[in-house]
């Protein structure tokens, strides 16, 4: 399938981006990518990444558009009157599975050996969302269960279902999921139902979870409880659920029904009864969610890459459309409130993407041994859950306000971008639950000391100027101090708020960071003072905003370079 070619010229006045490369209209991209990476990595797979962008901005956003409209089907028998269900998924989607699972390889490559680092991994991802989000649940679901297998299974079961796991042949590889959600017990884990009996030696699932994406999936990671467990907690166990059994018989349990979802509409989540199915028990009865929890936070951090990435296709589009359409005699750029809504976008799309960089930067670091990027990515990965998630619901909604009326029509992506931001705040845990989880890493896992010591690492090693460095010190001490203050005396009411500002620090530091290794180009050093005036030092709510100089309005706007004295012009005075 081609993208349509888009006009030379647009005598009706409605910008058309299809066919635009999402990684080469993006100005910062590859610049803050080989910040991160090693140069011969960079250049390795900067040929993949063109190419994705290129697919993203055109073949793959007609196939997810398509796919979108034609969402999967639930087949509850056979033609022959069995009573296995299927799930009839639209062809279109079929070939997305096939560019993210088999060409990219996406939910493989962490397990391959000697494969990339996990940027790679996530930058690709960032790509694909910008065009398909809901096979992004399928792919972080089946690259999450990996680890957890690999880190807690039996080496019989692993050695049984890691070569399909890591496999990119697309005819035989496995798409995993995970079964957590009962109707009573939603974020509150305790109060699992489902039940798990031993049988001669094997273990049988019975009861009904009510939210399962990618119910027919070739394995499943579920929570149950067995029967003769403790309540609470202490008795939630994890356990391995697969589709077909080693005989090549199907597994004892049945979808009821797919949802009709606002967003995601491409992949199918569903309802499932199980009916003394057959599962392996992964790791130590009793300690399920401590076990599982590695594989949500590893699904929260892509939930964080996917909002970045639907914050910078909106932000993209917003662009695109602020430089072609004309209005009152000018491009829309050239106005003065467009470009500040232009820069209000662009901040929460910038925070998120620094973040998800250090967090990647990160994993290999801890999954070696470094309890300090341990204690990081554990407190990081629920950050950008919390906020980017949320962010990407303004920031699309206010990109698709930027194509006016026709960005409400759903043959263009902007209304689909919207649907599938609101569903950040709601998986893997709903904006409180995920903030109550950052202010349990402050308390039980004393992760905000050894955050606390990166980013004043990292501040070092920016060489700031004395102003910016003085702002930057004093706001990550307020901001620490009164962390810990929130999480010792359990004043729940203020995790939320204690938990944005600890967000707009620390990807401000980032942002400060990246710069001093970006050579004269300040550009996220401008961003990173914008974080700070607007985000995290204190304000007049009564107050007018400072007015940014014309000039260095239309160049943030615009996604140019700036000086560090540009940069600096932003700090109050």
């Amino acid at each position: 399938m081609t993208a349509e070619p888009r006009p030379i010229e647009d005598s009706l006045n409605i910008p058309d981006s299809r066919g635009i490369n999402l990684f080469e209209c993006d100005a910062g991209l590859a610049a803050l990518l080989q910040v991160y990476l090693p140069s011969a990595v960079y250049q390795q797979w900067l040929p993949t990444l063109q190419h994705l962008g290129a697919r993203a901005g055109g073949e793959l956003d007609v196939l997810a558009l398509s796919a979108d409209k034609n969402p999967p089907v639930l087949q509850p028998r056979t033609r022959r009157g069995e009573n296995l269900q299927s799930i009839a998924k639209h062809p279109d989607y079929v070939t997305l599975e096939r560019v993210a699972f088999a060409e990219l390889g996406l939910a493989a490559m962490s397990h391959q050996p000697g494969g990339p680092p996990p940027l790679i991994k996530y930058a690709l991802t960032y790509l694909f969302v910008q065009a398909e989000f809901g096979l992004c649940c399928p792919v972080s679901m089946t690259d999450s269960l990996t680890r957890t297998l690999c880190k807690f299974g039996t080496p019989e079961l692993v050695a049984r279902y890691l070569p399909q796991l890591q496999s990119q042949d697309f005819e035989t590889l496995f798409q995993g999921a995970m079964f957590m959600t009962e109707q009573a017990a939603g974020s509150d884990v305790s109060r699992t139902e489902t039940r798990a009996r031993l049988e001669d030696g094997q273990w049988r699932l019975f009861g009904e979870k009510w939210f399962c994406s990618n119910p027919d999936a070739d394995l499943a990671m579920v929570l149950a409880r067995p029967e003769d467990a403790p309540p609470g907690m202490a008795g939630v166990t994890l356990f391995l659920l697969p589709k077909v059994l080693p005989d090549g018989s199907r597994n004892h349990y049945r979808i009821q029904r797919l949802k009709d979802k606002l967003g995601s509409r491409s992949m199918a989540s569903g309802e499932i009864t199980l009916e003394g199915a057959t599962a392996y028990l992964i790791g130590e009865v009793g300690r399920g969610f401590q076990q599982m929890a590695d594989m949500i936070n590893m699904s929260r951090l892509s939930n964080g890459v996917r909002a970045a990435g639907l914050m910078r296709r909106g932000l993209s589009e917003a662009l695109y459309i602020a430089r072609q359409r004309r209005a009152f005699g000018k491009h829309l750029i050239e106005m003065p409130l467009m470009q500040r809504q232009l820069l209000k976008m662009m901040l929460p799309a910038e925070q998120a993407r620094s973040m998800f960089m250090q967090i990647a930067s990160l994993l290999p670091r801890a999954d070696g041994g470094d309890e300090t990027a341990r204690k990081c990515v554990r407190i990081l990965t629920p950050l950008i859950k919390f906020r980017a998630c949320r962010d990407a619901r303004r920031v699309t909604g206010d990109a698709m306000e930027v194509r006016g009326g026709v960005g409400y029509i759903e043959e263009w992506s902007d209304a689909r971008l919207v649907r599938d931001a609101h569903l950040g705040s709601i998986w893997e845990g709903t904006s409180n639950i995920v903030a109550l989880d950052i202010a349990r890493a402050v308390t039980r896992e004393q992760a905000l000391e050894p955050l606390q010591g990166y980013l004043a690492g990292l501040l070092a090693e920016a060489d700031l100027p004395p102003a910016s460095r003085r702002l930057f010190d004093s706001a990550l001490l307020r901001t620490v101090t009164g962390f810990h203050a929130v999480a010792q005396q359990r004043r729940d009411e203020q995790v939320r708020q204690v938990g944005s500002v600890l967000y707009h620090l620390a990807s401000a530091i980032f942002m400060a960071w990246e710069a001093a290794r970006q050579g004269a180009d300040h550009r996220r050093l401008a961003l990173a003072h914008l974080v700070l005036v607007h985000k995290v030092l204190p304000r007049d709510p009564l107050g007018l905003e400072p007015v940014i100089d014309a000039e260095l309005l239309v160049r943030l706007a615009n996604e140019s370079p700036l000086s560090q004295a540009q940069a600096m012009q932003l700090l109050p005075a």
